[in-house]
C-alpha cells in the first residue's frame, strides 16, 4: 500500500549496523505530511543520519545492516548527505548535477535547461565549467544541494546542510527551503545548526544517544515539555530558547599571553592550476599560546591557507617558516611533532579498520598512553568504540576521533578546519575543554571556522581571507 506524494511514513524502523552493540535508530514510528518541513535534533550519534540513509532507501543495501519495521515514502527523494563528497562523483560541476538527471530518465534537452538554475539556487552560478576537486568543502555542499534541487523532488531530506556554507550562505539556503516548503515540498532537515533551522520546522523530532525518539511535536510544545531535559542531553536550542530557561554558554578559552612565533606566511601566493590563485600575497604570524581564527567566504581560500602553514601544500610564491624550517621540507614524522591539520573531511584521514587503531595510527608508545583519557573526554571510550568502523561513526564523532592523534601528539601549531561540524553540545563543551587542558601551552592554535559562536569562545585574533587576499587580522571581542 503506497503513500500519499510527498509524505513519509516509518513504522517501527530500527536499523543496526553490522557488529554494533545496539541499533543506531531504534522503534521509530513517524508520519510527515506533505509540504511539511520536520527538523531532526539530537546529540551526536543519536542516529540523525542513519535516518537521513534510511529515507534514502540505502539502508540495508548499499549500507549494510539489519533494518526492522516499515518505511514508505511518496516519490522520489533528493539527498544532500552529511559528507557532500560522498556524492561527487563527475569532474565537472555542471555534469554532476545533470549526472544525476540522466539517472532519473531525463532527455537531454531538458537536462542541459535545469542545470544552470539548480547552480545558481545553490549559489553556483557560472561555476558549471569548474573542477569538482578543486572547489571547497562549502562549494562542494552547495554542489550536493544544487544536485538535490535539480530534479525539484516532491521530498528532501538535508544532513547538516549548513555545516560548511558562510553566512550568506546559509541565508540564502534558509529562504530557498521555506519557498520549496511553501510551494509543497517535504523537507526533512537535520541540522545542528537551530538558529537557523527553528524558524522553518512545522515539528520537530528529537532523537536521544540510544537512537530512540523522545518527543515530535511543534518547536514549542517540545520545548515546552523538555526544554531543559533536551540541553542537558546535549541538543542545541536557539539562544533565546536558552536565554528563557536560564541556559548558561560554554565557559570560553582564557586569554593568553602570546610567546615566540611559530609559524610564520611572507607574501605567500599558491594556486591548484596555473594562473588561478587560491591564495594572494599572504601574511600572517602565529606566536606559541596564541589562537587565531581565520573566517571569510566560501571558495576564499581559507583552508588553503592552513595547509600552507603546516606544510601540505607548497607555495608557489613567498615562503613559510615553522620553527624555522620550510615545511613542505620536512620529513614527514618531523612534521608530525610540529604541526597537526584536522581535515574538512575527516575520513580523509582515516586508515585503519577500526577506531583503536585509527586512534594510534603513527603514535610513539608515550603518546599511545593518552589516548584512553583523550578518547573518554570525546566522547568515545574505547570499551564501548574501539572495536568499531571509523566509517560507520557520525560526521561529529568522526570529526573528534581525527582530532584525537593530533592531540595525543601535542604538536607546537595545531590547525583544526571546521572543528565544531556535527558537534553536539556536550561535545562542544568537551572539545574547548580539551582545547583548554590537553594542549600545549605553547601550541599556538588556528581554527578556520564559520561558527561565530567558536570565534567568540576561542578569542585571542581573528583573519578574514576573500578572494585569496588576506585582510586586517583584528583581537576577537568578546560580549
Amino acid at each position: 500500500m503506497g503513500v500519499t506524494p510527498g509524505a513519509v511514513s516509518l513504522r517501527g524502523v530500527t536499523f543496526t549496523y553490522p557488529s554494533a552493540e545496539r541499533p543506531a535508530l531504534r522503534d521509530l514510528d513517524l508520519v510527515v505530511d506533505p509540504g511539511e518541513c520536520l527538523l531532526v535534533l539530537g546529540p551526536s550519534g543519536a542516529g540523525k543520519s542513519t535516518l537521513a540513509l534510511a529515507l534514502t532507501g540505502l539502508l540495508g543495501r548499499e549500507v549494510p545492516g539489519r533494518l526492522e519495521g516499515s518505511l514508505r515514502v511518496g516519490g522520489p527523494v533528493g539527498t544532500v548527505f552529511q559528507d557532500p563528497t560522498a556524492q561527487i562523483v563527475m569532474e565537472r560541476v555542471e555534469d554532476d548535477v545533470a549526472f544525476g538527471l540522466e539517472n532519473r530518465g531525463w532527455q537531454r534537452e531538458r537536462m542541459i535547461a535545469a542545470v544552470p538554475p539548480a547552480l545558481a539556487a545553490a549559489g553556483l552560478a557560472g561555476m558549471g565549467r569548474r573542477r569538482t576537486t578543486a572547489l571547497s568543502g562549502g562549494e562542494q555542499q552547495r554542489l550536493a544541494l544544487a544536485g538535490a534541487l535539480a530534479p525539484a523532488p516532491p521530498i528532501l531530506v538535508l544532513d547538516e546542510p549548513t555545516a560548511n556554507l558562510d553566512p550568506a550562505g546559509v541565508a540564502d539556503l534558509v529562504v530557498r527551503l521555506a519557498a520549496l516548503r511553501d510551494a509543497g515540498t517535504t523537507v526533512i532537515l537535520v541540522e545542528h545548526r537551530v538558529e537557523v533551522a527553528w524558524g522553518l520546522a512545522d515539528r520537530v523530532l528529537v532523537l536521544g544517544r540510544d537512537g530512540r525518539p523522545i518527543d515530535v511535536g511543534s518547536p514549542t510544545d517540545v520545548v515546552r515539555r523538555h526544554g531543559r531535559a533536551l540541553a542537558d542531553a546535549g541538543i542545541w536550542l536557539p539562544t533565546d530558547v536558552d536565554a528563557a530557561l536560564g541556559i548558561e554558554s560554554a565557559a570560553p578559552l582564557p586569554d593568553v599571553t602570546p610567546g615566540e612565533r611559530i609559524v610564520a606566511a611572507e607574501r605567500v601566493d599558491f594556486g591548484y592550476a596555473r594562473g588561478a590563485p587560491v591564495v594572494r600575497g599572504a601574511d600572517i604570524a602565529v606566536s606559541e599560546g596564541e589562537r587565531l581564527t581565520i573566517v571569510g567566504p566560501n571558495g576564499s581560500g581559507k583552508s588553503t591557507l592552513g595547509r600552507l602553514l603546516v606544510g601540505l601544500l607548497r607555495p608557489d610564491a613567498g615562503q613559510v617558516r615553522l620553527l624555522g624550517d620550510a615545511p613542505h621540507d620536512l620529513r614527514a614524522s618531523e612534521l608530525a611533532r610540529r604541526a597537526g591539520y584536522l581535515f574538512q573531511d575527516p575520513e580523509s584521514q582515516f586508515l585503519a579498520r577500526t577506531v583503536a587503531e585509527e586512534a594510534a595510527v603513527g603514535l610513539a608508545a608515550h603518546e599511545r598512553a593518552r589516548l584512553p583519557d583523550l578518547l573518554d573526554v570525546l566522547g568515545l571510550p574505547l570499551a564501548r568504540f574501539g572495536p568499531r568502523s571509523p566509517y560507520t561513526l557520525s560526521g561529529g564523532e568522526q570529526r573528534r576521533l581525527s582530532l584525537v592523534g593530533l592531540l595525543a601528539r601535542r604538536p607546537r601549531l595545531l590547525v583544526l578546519d571546521e572543528p565544531t561540524y556535527g558537534q553536539d553540545r556536550t561535545t562542544y563543551r568537551d572539545l574547548l575543554g580539551i582545547l583548554r587542558e590537553q594542549l600545549d601551552p605553547r601550541t599556538g592554535l588556528v581554527a578556520i571556522t564559520h561558527d561565530d559562536r567558536l570565534i567568540r569562545d576561542l578569542g585571542g585574533r581573528s583573519a578574514t581571507i576573500d578572494g585569496g587576499r588576506l585582510g586586517a587580522v583584528a583581537v576577537e571581542a568578546r560580549s
